[in-house]
């Protein structure tokens, strides 16, 4: 395969033009802005719309990207899809500049067209790495684009505060997110490689699509250790973007953070989040995916708990930061330990597979969380424990795994 650099430094830079929504819209600002301003947040009901809100969106990208992602590879259209939701993301966040107090369903909407088009834009991106780069690249090409990715969140954090401390005006910050994201994905358009006529119609490539995930489906199921992974990671990643979607609505909710407090504790752990990515990598290598992926569960069960009895916003700090330690760790070694679980030849495929149990896991948590703060009054320490239970649930399921590194590791290997 030839590789240009070129090409590839598009690619990583589409990772930090497309970070800074995830950063401002699905985390730290907009769910804010919707449970406290347009919601309004009484007794609990903001967290249950936008519960429900993370919810829609996850399902409706669940159901639709294994069978878009075959129709785009065999097709031919990949570059025309990616184009596509990148502007259905990008019309979802111009909507939300005309929202005011009271607009409940019209917020709700705007947010689901805004990440259906996120999220179904990253498959597309995703499926661009393996074409532009040989496989002994892979790796650090991902790497390259996951750090830049942290980069571009922090950044976007930044940009949302200056404009909120200094215009103190909600709607410029919906479209600094525009302008951010179209601006920076400009060279992923002009030089990822150009759609090539597929070999089939749309059509057909939909029929082959849906026929070739039940085949997959079919042989994870007669995985057995592969099967026990999914499962394990099904729970423990839901809790993981249940917290990534959901902690904002908790810092304000529960501990009184203001919108400026909710960015400035984000920064933090996105910092703390690329320490923990960094620090934990060779123990995977080391130790196995296995045992990075334990403690870091434990670690998170704890916090989950201690979170339910804090009552200082200091205490609280400290808790973002020792969970964002994990947060940048979890998904990397998930990754490791899927790949050691694929034979070989098969990783394409399957990690597609992996990609959609991570997608649709997060239908669960965001609505037993909201559904249970708005069962107790909006008092959302029960929904702590919830997510706690997502944890845990995933870390004795885990135990079940074997972790085919294992051995290497007892035997002292590097």
């Amino acid at each position: 395969m030839s590789y240009d650099k070129r090409t590839a430094r598009a690619w990583v830079l589409y990772d930090f033009a497309n970070s800074i929504y995830p950063a401002v819209v699905t985390t730290a600002v907009f769910p804010v802005f919707y449970r406290g301003n347009i919601v309004g947040g009484q007794g609990g009901l903001g967290d249950l719309w936008w519960g429900w809100a993370v919810t829609a969106s996850a399902i409706i990208v669940a159901v639709t990207s294994p069978l878009l992602g075959a129709i785009a590879d065999r097709s031919g259209a990949r570059k025309r899809f990616l184009g596509f939701y990148v502007a259905t993301c990008l019309v979802g966040v111009a909507l939300m500049t005309t929202l005011q107090p009271g607009m409940i369903v019209a917020g709700f909407l705007f947010f689901v067209v805004a990440n259906v088009g996120f999220e179904s834009a990253n498959v597309f991106y995703n499926a661009y790495l393996p074409d532009i780069v040989p496989p002994e690249r892979l790796g650090r090409t991902s790497g390259y684009g996951y750090g830049l990715g942290y980069l571009g969140s922090a950044l976007g954090l930044v940009l949302a505060l200056l404009i909120l401390n200094q215009l103190g005006r909600i709607e410029l910050v919906w479209l600094a997110v525009i302008a951010y994201f179209a601006i920076f994905s400009i060279p992923a358009f002009l030089f990822l490689p150009r759609d090539r006529k597929g070999g089939m119609g749309i059509g057909q490539a939909a029929a082959k699509g849906f026929a070739d995930f039940k085949r997959i489906a079919a042989e994870v199921w007669g995985n057995t250790n592969l099967r026990r992974f999914l499962f394990a990671f099904f729970f423990y990643i839901d809790g993981v973007l249940t917290i990534i979607v959901m902690a904002a609505v908790i810092a304000q909710g529960t501990f009184g953070f203001d919108p400026e407090q909710v960015i400035v504790l984000f920064l933090i752990v996105q910092f703390s989040a690329l320490a923990g990515a960094y620090a934990l990598a060779k123990p995977a290598d080391t130790l196995g995916p296995k045992k990075v992926l334990t403690g870091v569960l434990c670690l998170w069960v704890a916090a989950g708990v201690a979170a339910y009895f804090v009552e200082s916003a200091n205490v609280f700090y400290g808790l973002a930061v020792a969970a964002g330690f994990g947060l940048g760790s979890v998904q990397s070694a998930s990754r490791a330990f899927m790949a050691s679980l694929i034979p070989d030849g098969r990783e394409a495929e399957l990690f597609g597979f992996y990609a959609l149990c991570g997608r649709s896991s997060s239908v669960l948590g965001p609505v037993l969380f909201g559904g249970v703060t708005y069962l107790a009054g909006g008092n959302q320490r029960p929904g702590f424990l919830v997510l706690t239970g997502l944890f845990l649930i995933g870390l004795l399921l885990l135990r079940r795994v074997e972790d085919p590194k294992a051995p290497v590791a007892q035997g002292g290997a590097a």
